[in-house]
Parts: structure tokens; C-alpha cells; sequence
């Protein structure tokens, strides 16, 4: 192969073009992302029960369910949630490798079939099967600039006009509003009901019985008599929608012909459909929702995707209602690739100038200098038929490989300029010298390479998910390396590569080369004498392999490195039965702390919701740290320091700050997610005690 090339040059260069073409149009083709999909598929299963306490829900909703998922391929495990606004959340994790499809499929299968033992109340909210992952994507907030329209409002906004929007884009699993739209709220009053001699019971049978759309027909529609010449469609009056429409409800007629209506018993008040739910952006009451991925979906395409959509429906917003993020996970992820393409466009560079610095020969370093971008390039075309993606992995093993990819253009480069100059032979013939006796040596390098990263991409789970795509990536680099080394790489060395007596050494490379030559010979010299007193330098050996051994045991285990991302997260947990204004005092306090920390630049709060519960004794926040730059402290001192503040100054309340999680979906938090089990069966108030 080398000698076809060699006699074709131009071929070569039309193949590492076309290569080099490949290759950037699979960059625009690839996902971008900070680590490739590492967490096990997981399916939600949400429902909803109107009034109903966290038991009730449980033991009505959340029981019946869990008691039909058995017989599901690959399902690891699931927990569930009841909230005390009747909220059932049941969340199902399966190996990794599992079709998420196929998944979700099964698990609506196992929920049809418990759907007739649910109340009917559920059956009518709808009890929803979806593909999504633990912790959240982003976070959209909408505020009020000029305080026409209040949180309720702004709920309503978002229920109404962008949830179903955003909840239809490709690749968003769940949408999650902290709030809610509005809905006609009927306040009985006890005293007038038992003064009237009615119950709640009848109060609602009339409600539904008197709210209702008819489907009339239409006069004139076929069959029809003989001669008809048009049809009508018969219209009724719609479903109720005012309060006044609401308070006009018969409840009663008595005999002497007075009536008893809704308005007689009840307040009616257009208001909001679920309480218990408060977000604030730095104090600033707002209307937000989170929005989670779908399992294997791309976290910046899906992100980008949200912003533009929120770009188009902001259009329309009413005036003086703004949409912002106060938490966007893909931020860090921008950051990390860009680094990490930094970091690979320097070690080019430094390549480059170091095989000058001792090639001393210009056109020799031009060789692979041109090699190493059309190998790289190359590389992505493997990584777009692997379905791979650009993230930090895949780059950090770009940046590994370039030493093996110089290592072959060296190689090549060396072997022709020491035939060139040994044998005196013109630059064609030497290269098909050279080439001949190194091709074997290429192909074995890449073989015995390739047989030390290719298994451990074999490896299953999560661990499997992160050795995959790095090896592989560097594993594809080496196989264009080889092939370039025997195609692109010869055919350069037959027409760039000139005698070394044509081109000088100037002052620089002669003191270089006398300078090398000291530190060869010294190091010569002390090597000797080491291997002179071997039993005293086995002892040093000895004394550093125990050190080490030492160090490698002491030093603290992780799965992933802890990052930092730009944001902090905080969970509040206040006794049971606090209210939510008691929350959002707690919040107050905490938010007042938090922006006295240089570090802080924003602070958004949730109240009735969190990752540990929901009910109104919860709520988390989500603190954006300055940009890193603006600060002298990692996300982890911040933590550290802030916790210690919070411990000493909220008594009422469970506050702990956490770091978000490296990757998304393995767990909810940075670190790990403790449970403790009900074993013994003695029930939720044994457990907490």
C-alpha cells in the first residue's frame, strides 16, 4: 500500500481530503454534552388525586400501582413519593442497555392493568407513563416586570399558553410547573350546609350534574324528509365558567317553591387549581417550571431547542412578562468543551513545536503536522457511526492519542530521512525503502494498541458507559493513525522531505543541540553510577512503591470527580404540618444569608416542592455562583463554609447546601442518595422517629 501512494501523491491527498471533509461534517452532526449517557434508564409513572392526603394517596393510588409492576424485563428497582396534595410520583430505574421504548411500553402495560382498581377521581386526571431522568435539565422562570400580572397569574400564563409547547419539543421527558392554572375554587361553609340540611356529597353530584356540555345534534341531517334543502348544527350553552354562572347552581327546590343554590352555601372565587407552591428569583415572586430530559436524548440540543421556542412564545407574551433561566445544567457543559478543545488545540502546538525543536527541519514537522488534524478529523467520522458524541471523554481521548498519532508520522519521517542520508538514494526510492522496512512495524504498534483499549470498552454498566467511548475514540485515532502512516504520511516524505546537507542549522538549533548532548551524557554518566550501587537505589525503590501503596489506600474513592458547576443546591425540610408562609420565612432567612456571600450572584427558591418530599413543609433553591473568574472560592468551599453559617443561624428547619450532580441522572444530588427502609412494616412514624 505504502508504494501505491508513494507513485500516487495526489490520490493520497484526495482521500485525506475527503477524510478532512468527513470529518467536519460529522462534527455538525455529533451531540454535544459533557459525559456521553451513563445512567440506567428510568420511566416515571405520575398521578394525580384531588384532595387526597399523602396516606390516602399512598395507600389508594401508590399501593395498587406498585402492586402491578412484577414481570418487567431488566427492572432493577423503583421508589415512589405521595405527596400531601395527592401527588403520586413512582419512578422505575432498569439496567443499563435497556430500550427505554421497550421499557415504557411494559410499564404502561403493568399500569393498564391496575387502572381499574384506582378511584375514579384518578382515572379521570389521567395516570401518565413516561421516559425521563432524575434531576433537572433547566429551569424556565416568567416574571412581571411591571406588576400587571401577579404569581397566580403568571401560573395560569404558563399552564395555559407554554407548558403543552415546550412539553412537545423533542427529547424533553417531563415538564414539572411549580405552580399551577387557574380553576373555579367553591368554599363550603359547614354552618350553612347543616343549616339547609345538605352535605358536601350533594353539593358536588349537583355540581356535576349541572356543568356539563351536551353533544344536541343538527335539524335537517340525513335521514331527512323529502325535499329538505339545508342542515343546522344544534348548539347548547357550554360548560359553567364564571363565578356568578357557578353560583347559580341548584342545589335544592323545596315545595313552596324557593330554592337553594350554590351561592347560598358556598364562596365562589376564581383562583388557583393547586395551593401550597411558591417561587421567588431573588426575593421577586415568579411563575417556573423544570423541565427533565428524556433518556438518551442530547442535553445542549434539547436546551437550545427550549431557548428558541421561549424566544418564538415570548413574542406574545402580554406586556411587561419576561422569561429568563435561573438554572440551565448545560452552561458547565459549554465551559468543559471548551476547555477541553482548548487544551487539545494547545498540545498541536506544543506537538508541533517540540518535533521542531528536534527534527530542526521544517518541512520534516510540517509531515505530521498536517497528519495529526486529518487523523483527528478521521476520528469523527468513526465517532458518528459508533453514535457517539463530543463530550469531554471522547475529547480527552483526542488529546491521549495525538502523542501516538506523532508517533507514527515520526517514525516514517525518520526511517526515510535515515535511508536518504545512509544510502545516498534519491527521496522516491528511499521512501519505498524505508516503508518497506517499517510497515510491519506500523501494523504491529497499532494491533498491540488496539489490544489494550478495545477490552476495556467491553465492560458493563456505568462504568462500561465511560470506558466506551474513551477507548474507542482512541482506538479509531490509532487506526487512522496506521492508515495515514502508510498512505498520506509516505506520499508527504516523497515530496517535501529534502536532504539534511541542503538546509543549515542555524545558532539556535547548534547551542539546542550542544545543550541536549550535555544533559544525554549526564544523565549516561548518573545512570551508571546508579546501576553501580543498585542496593542502595533498590531501597529507594522499595521506600516510594510503599508510599505509594500508602497513598493509593488513603487517598478518598469516587465514581466521577466532583465538579464546579456554577450552582449550589439547598433542601429545606421543616416539621411536619408547617405551613407555607412558615417556609417562605425560612427561605427569606436563608436568602438573606446567602446574598451577603460575595460569591452569590443569584438565588432562586421553591417552596412545596423538593428532591427529599413534597408538601408544604419542603422547598429547595438553586444558588448561581459568580462566573469563575469573579470568584476566589470553588463550589465546594462555598458549601462548605455556607453550611456551616446555615447550621448556626436556622434552628426550625433541616437546611443542608449540596453540589448539583456531575452527571445528570445519577442520583439528584453530587455524592450519595441515602434510604432507609421500613423493614419491620411499623410504619412511616417508627421510621422518622
Amino acid at each position: 500500500m505504502p508504494k501505491f501512494f508513494i507513485d500516487r501523491p495526489v490520490f493520497a491527498w484526495v482521500v485525506a481530503i475527503l477524510i478532512v471533509l468527513g470529518g467536519i461534517i460529522s462534527i455538525f452532526n455529533l451531540g454535544v454534552q459533557s459525559y456521553p449517557t451513563i445512567a440506567p434508564p428510568q420511566v416515571d409513572i405520575t398521578a394525580q388525586y384531588p384532595g387526597a392526603s399523602a396516606e390516602t394517596a399512598e395507600n389508594a393510588v401508590t399501593q395498587v400501582i406498585e402492586q402491578n409492576l412484577t414481570g418487567i424485563d431488566h427492572l432493577l428497582y423503583f421508589s415512589s413519593s405521595s405527596s400531601s396534595s395527592g401527588r403520586v410520583s413512582i419512578k422505575l430505574t432498569f439496567a443499563a442497555g435497556t430500550d427505554p421504548d421497550i421499557a415504557q411500553v411494559q410499564v404502561q402495560n403493568q399500569v393498564a392493568l391496575a387502572t381499574p382498581r384506582l378511584p375514579s377521581e384518578v382515572v379521570q386526571q389521567g395516570v401518565t407513563v413516561r421516559k425521563a431522568n432524575t434531576g433537572f435539565l433547566m429551569m424556565v422562570a416568567l416574571q412581571s416586570k411591571n406588576g400587571s400580572m401577579d404569581r397566580d397569574a403568571i401560573d395560569d400564563y404558563i399552564a395555559s399558553h407554554v407548558l403543552d409547547q415546550v412539553s412537545r419539543l423533542p427529547g424533553v421527558g417531563s415538564v414539572r410547573q411549580f405552580g399551577s392554572g387557574y380553576a373555579m375554587r367553591i368554599w363550603l361553609n359547614p354552618d350553612k350546609l347543616h343549616g339547609y340540611g345538605l352535605s358536601a356529597s350533594q353539593v358536588l353530584s349537583a355540581v356535576k350534574a349541572q356543568n356539563v356540555q351536551f353533544a344536541a345534534g343538527s335539524i335537517g341531517a340525513a335521514p331527512a324528509i323529502k325535499g329538505q334543502g339545508f342542515t343546522a348544527n344544534v348548539t347548547t350553552e357550554s360548560r359553567l365558567s364564571t363565578p356568578a354562572q357557578f353560583g347559580n347552581i341548584i342545589l335544592r327546590t323545596n315545595p313552596d317553591g324557593t330554592t337553594v343554590r350554590l351561592r347560598d352555601v358556598a364562596k365562589i372565587q376564581l383562583g388557583a387549581n393547586s395551593y401550597g407552591f411558591s417561587s421567588k428569583y431573588n426575593g421577586v415572586p415568579t411563575g417556573a417550571f423544570a423541565i427533565q430530559l428524556l433518556t438518551g436524548a442530547n442535553a445542549m440540543t434539547v436546551a437550545s431547542e427550549i431557548r428558541n421556542e421561549m424566544d418564538q412564545l415570548s413574542r406574545s407574551f402580554p406586556a411587561g412578562l419576561t422569561w429568563f433561566s435561573p438554572y440551565d445544567s448545560t452552561t458547565f457543559v459549554n465551559i468543559s468543551i471548551y476547555e477541553v478543545l482548548m487544551t487539545l488545540i494547545e498540545a498541536i502546538v506544543l506537538v508541533f513545536l517540540v518535533m521542531l525543536l528536534f527534527l530542526q527541519n521544517f518541512r520534516a514537522t510540517i509531515i505530521p503536522a498536517l497528519v495529526i488534524p486529518v487523523a483527528l478529523l478521521g476520528t469523527f467520522i468513526g465517532m458518528y457511526a459508533l453514535d457517539f458524541t463530543i463530550n469531554q471523554l471522547t475529547l480527552f481521548g483526542m488529546v491521549l492519542a495525538i502523542g501516538i498519532l506523532v508517533d507514527d508520522a515520526i517514525v516514517v519521517i525518520e526511517n526515510v530521512e535515515r535511508v536518504m542520508r545512509e544510502d545516498k538514494l534519491p527521496i522516491k526510492q528511499a521512501t519505498r525503502k524505508a516503508m518497506g522496512q517499517i510497515t510491519g512495524a506500523v501494523v504491529a504498534i497499532t494491533l498491540v494498541l488496539a489490544a489494550v483499549f478495545i477490552p476495556s470498552a467491553m465492560q458493563g454498566g456505568s462504568v462500561g458507559a465511560i470506558y466506551r467511548q474513551f477507548a474507542l475514540t482512541i482506538a479509531l485515532s490509532m487506526l487512522f493513525s496506521a492508515f495515514l502512516a502508510l498512505s498520506f504520511t509516505p506520499a508527504l516524505c516523497a515530496q517535501l522531505i529534502k536532504p539534511a546537507d541542503e538546509e543549515r542549522k542555524n545558532f539556535f538549533y547548534r547551542k539546542f543541540n550542544q545543550f541536549f548532548g550535555w544533559v544525554t551524557r549526564t544523565y549516561s554518566r548518573n545512570v551508571h553510577g546508579a546501576a553501580g550501587h543498585a542496593p542502595r537505589w533498590m531501597i529507594v525503590f522499595v521506600l516510594l512503591a510503599v508510599l505509594c501503596g500508602f497513598l493509593f489506600v488513603k487517598m478518598p474513592t469516587s465514581f466521577v470527580p466532583s465538579e464546579d458547576q456554577g450552582y449550589a443546591m439547598i433542601m429545606v425540610q421543616l416539621p411536619q404540618g408547617a405551613t407555607t408562609p412558615r417556609t417562605e420565612k425560612v427561605m427569606a432567612k436563608i436568602r438573606s444569608i446567602l446574598t451577603k456571600d460575595p460569591a452569590t450572584e443569584n438565588f432562586f427558591d421553591i417552596v412545596g416542592f423538593s428532591f427529599v418530599g413534597s408538601g408544604e413543609n419542603t422547598g429547595m433553591a438553586f444558588v448561581q455562583l459568580k462566573d469563575w473568574d469573579d470568584r476566589s472560592v470553588t463550589a465546594k468551599q462555598y458549601i462548605a463554609r455556607n453550611n456551616a453559617k446555615l447550621f448556626m443561624s436556622i434552628h426550625d428547619a433541616t437546611v443542608i447546601m449540596l453540589n448539583v450532580p456531575t452527571i445528570q441522572g445519577l442520583g439528584q444530588f453530587g455524592g450519595f442518595d441515602m434510604y432507609l427502609q421500613d423493614r419491620a412494616g411499623k410504619g412511616f412514624a417508627a421510621l422518622s422517629k
